[in-house]
């Protein structure tokens, strides 16, 4: 599926066979231009609306008083563990009925298969996010792409399911515009390749970052309505943009990456399959770097949270579709 050749420093190089055609009209030729795009409409509002309160619904599950009417409720010890200050992937969340569902939107799963022509797909296991835009402190920018310097060409186009609005004052994905076109000269030209990993996750330092600033490139705040499907080449720079002081929308999203289902080896097939049964979370990648990420909600000293779970608390409707996406069932 992909070839490989010898380049200085015998760094390997795996080069996609995939190249996304220019001028379709339509918000690809965004993602082809500038690295990401909006997909307007992708779910219906009405639904959209009815994602996210089943995501409040969740989290007050674990504690009755949390009221999202009522910000003087929003406190951490509410609320169950966070990775990263504001998205879940323990407690079966990840495997809910409503992440399901909305995985399962035809508007998303047509949006990728546009995008890689094909709708055998299968799709990752990723996370809940919740922001609440009182609690600091808030992260501080931390560009990076999901994808390893080794790795050439279109490989993985990641995606979120944006179920409130992202204003300029709010919290949304922030991207660098065109970056996707360079990264692979900068770590051709900035860095050691005999250094390179095959970890699909690389961060870039203010030094860094000085590379794409001369080249004229600026950050963005992606804007979307609940609804909207933001997609981005995973070699695009980006990273979670916070919410000002201004904001009282509490930014509700669920990340989900789709890929075509033959790119991925019987390994990471019957590996995504393990984890599913154990309704565990993966990578942002659907189709390769399947792990099972840690699979107990651990408090900061390292206990495990007494309210841990091990299963949904809703579990999803299995469908021969859903098997599918899931890379349980073969196509």
């Amino acid at each position: 599926m992909s070839a490989t050749q010898v380049v200085p420093a015998a760094a390997v190089i795996v080069q996609s066979p995939f190249e996304l055609p220019k001028g379709s009209g339509d918000w690809r030729d965004q993602l082809v231009s500038q690295g990401y795009a909006v997909v307007k409409g992708a779910i219906p509002l009405e639904r959209a609306q009815q994602y996210q309160q089943s995501a409040f619904d969740w989290l007050k599950s674990f504690d009755p008083t949390l009221d999202f009417s009522d910000s003087s409720t929003w406190e951490r010890a509410n609320l169950p563990v966070q990775t990263n200050r504001n998205t879940y992937e323990h407690y079966g969340v990840v495997h809910e009925k409503f992440m399901w569902d909305a995985r399962m939107e035809p508007g998303v799963r047509d949006a990728f298969a546009k995008i890689w022509g094909t709708d055998e797909l299968l799709v990752s296991f990723d996370s809940l996010n919740v922001t609440l835009p009182n609690l600091k402190p808030q992260r501080a920018p931390w560009p990076h792409v999901d994808q390893a310097p080794r790795k050439r060409g279109l490989h993985c186009v990641q995606g979120i399911i944006n179920l409130s609005e992202a204003g300029p004052e709010d919290g949304s994905l922030v991207v660098i515009p065109g970056s996707h076109a360079l990264v692979e000269e900068f770590f051709d030209t900035q860095t050691d390749p005999s250094a390179w990993e095959w970890r699909d996750n690389r961060y870039f330092s203010e030094q860094d970052m000085e590379f794409f600033r001369a080249r004229g490139l600026r950050p963005k705040k992606v804007l979307a309505g609940p609804g909207d499907l933001i997609v981005w080449d995973s070699r695009t720079i980006h990273w979670g943009g916070e919410p000002t002081d201004k904001s009282n929308t509490i930014r509700t999203v669920i990340y989900a990456a789709y890929a075509p289902a033959r790119l991925a080896s019987k390994e990471a097939i019957a590996e995504k399959s393990r984890v599913f049964s154990k309704y565990g979370a993966t990578t942002h990648w659907p189709h390769d770097n399947i792990r099972l990420r840690e699979a107990f909600a651990c408090l900061p000293d390292g206990s495990i949270d007494p309210r841990n779970r091990t299963e949904p608390l809703e579990k999803p409707s299995i469908s021969d579709s859903l098997l599918k996406l899931a890379g349980v069932k073969a196509y």
